[in-house]
């Protein structure tokens, strides 16, 4: 596997990231992206880990939080080591029905960061990231 610096803050991340939003997969549109459930999320992460990749992205979003959870149990479950891996996530999109469940406000950014990292169960996050389209 090859590394390259991300950005500039001096981490090396592997040239292939893994994307999770075909875990979980429980409503709406996310069961037509994809329903992975914890043992294909298990093997799936263990492959990559093994090959090398150590950068996971994940989304707040992705399947209403079940993908971040997903996440966090499978890195419990093999017994991987926090610190081995680059773990990203994304806010922006609605994450209940109140009016401030949505969006790039403070609040929200502070309310998110503080659900995804009880979701992923990790005590950081590495690339915390604004999820939009470039259209």
């Amino acid at each position: 596997m090859k590394y390259n610096f991300l950005g500039t803050t001096g981490i090396k991340v592997s040239e292939l990231c893994l994307g999770t939003m075909t875990f979980g997969g429980n409503t709406g549109i996310w069961s037509a992206i994809g329903n992975l459930e914890q043992q294909e999320v298990d093997n799936i992460i263990k492959r990559s880990v093994d090959a090398g990749i150590n950068f996971i992205d994940t989304a707040n979003v992705y399947s209403q939080g079940l993908s971040e959870e997903l996440t966090g149990k499978t890195i419990r479950n093999l017994g991987l080591k926090r610190d081995d891996l680059v773990i990203a996530t994304k806010v922006r999109g609605k994450m209940g029905e109140g009016v401030n469940d949505i969006g790039l406000s403070r609040k929200h950014i502070m309310q998110q960061v503080d659900e995804s990292l009880k979701r992923l169960n990790i005590d950081y996050i590495d690339l915390y990231q604004i999820h939009a389209s470039m259209h």
